[in-house]
């Protein structure tokens, strides 16, 4: 059952990332807001250890491990993210770039790990970056005619973002398959925390205006995200292919933009409903094709 629902419950979880983000913009500087989320989550994973009384590593090379994995998977990616968008990078731009991790992810998968894409797989991956372009196709028209001027810098750090965070997965699936996932969480955090928290006092102000709405955007995303999405995401990366886990990653920005319909009141173009069906049409292509050999394995 959880192998079911774990896929479309983490798509939503993870997707409300951006809606936390809108809100959490007028009340408090970004990498600031991002450090104390990772110091709790990193708390709050860790006391839910003790409590079920989960294992932790037994040496410090795994625990290295975990670690340096949290610097990647969510420290300097999120730092990345939040960091570009802030700057002024466009939503539709920064879209892209997410989408291409899932390509990226596929074209190195075979060096570090030996996975290996079907060719239903490829053209799902292929197909769902398609439907991405097709989706937010209006704001690139509108980059394109106005231009990124004084962006080149963070646009740039969108892009290492993206390749952090995809380097993160394949260390992940490489080197903490074994181990509870509760006390790696916690320690990938603490890593996430290692970097953020440094930006964020050389970078910011440390601001955080304590208002309801600010205290409710942190307790969504460190119970809903860091905890529930991200654990969602170790799951799904310990079970399956890395590549069938990144490509649910195609699903967010149509998952944001009805959200944000429903939210905020913003409008969903005929392209956005059009590569939404296309992108769902990939992100299946790749998993069905993927779900055939676990099956078989475990009979």
């Amino acid at each position: 059952m959880l192998d079911r629902l774990a896929p479309a419950v983490f798509v939503f979880l993870w997707s409300t990332g951006w809606i936390v983000a809108k809100y959490a913009a007028a009340h408090a500087d970004p990498i600031t807001f991002l450090a104390a989320r990772h110091a709790l989550a990193a708390i709050a994973f860790a006391g839910v250890a003790v409590v079920v009384g989960a294992s932790w590593p037994k040496t410090s090379r795994q625990f290295g491990h975990a670690l340096f994995s949290g610097v990647f998977l969510h420290g300097l990616y999120l730092a990345g993210v939040w960091y570009a968008i802030g700057q002024g990078v466009p939503a539709g731009l920064s879209g892209v770039i997410a989408g291409l991790q899932p390509l990226l992810t596929a074209m190195v998968a075979p060096l570090f790990l030996s996975e290996r894409l079907g060719p239903i797989q490829k053209a799902g991956l292929g197909l769902g970056f398609a439907g991405i372009l097709i989706a937010i196709s209006p704001q690139l028209l509108d980059i394109a005619e106005h231009g990124l001027e004084g962006l080149a810098l963070p646009v740039i750090i969108n892009l290492v973002a993206m390749f952090s965070v995809t380097y993160g997965t394949l260390y992940q699936k490489q080197h903490l398959q074994q181990g509870d996932l509760l006390s790696i969480a916690s320690l990938q955090f603490v890593g996430a925390l290692i970097v953020t928290l440094p930006l964020a006092l050389l970078l910011e102000d440390l601001r955080f205006d304590w208002t309801m709405q600010a205290v409710a955007a942190m307790a969504w995303s460190v119970i809903g995200i860091s905890m529930g999405a991200v654990a969602l995401l170790l799951y799904l990366i310990r079970r399956g292919q890395v590549s069938r886990a990144a490509s649910l990653i195609y699903l967010m920005p149509p998952t944001v933009a009805i959200e944000a319909a429903i939210l905020f009141g913003e409008p969903l173009t005929p392209p956005m409903v059009i590569g939404t069906i296309i992108v769902v049409a990939g992100v299946w292509m790749v998993n069905r094709k993927a779900a055939r050999p676990e099956a078989s394995e475990a009979q």
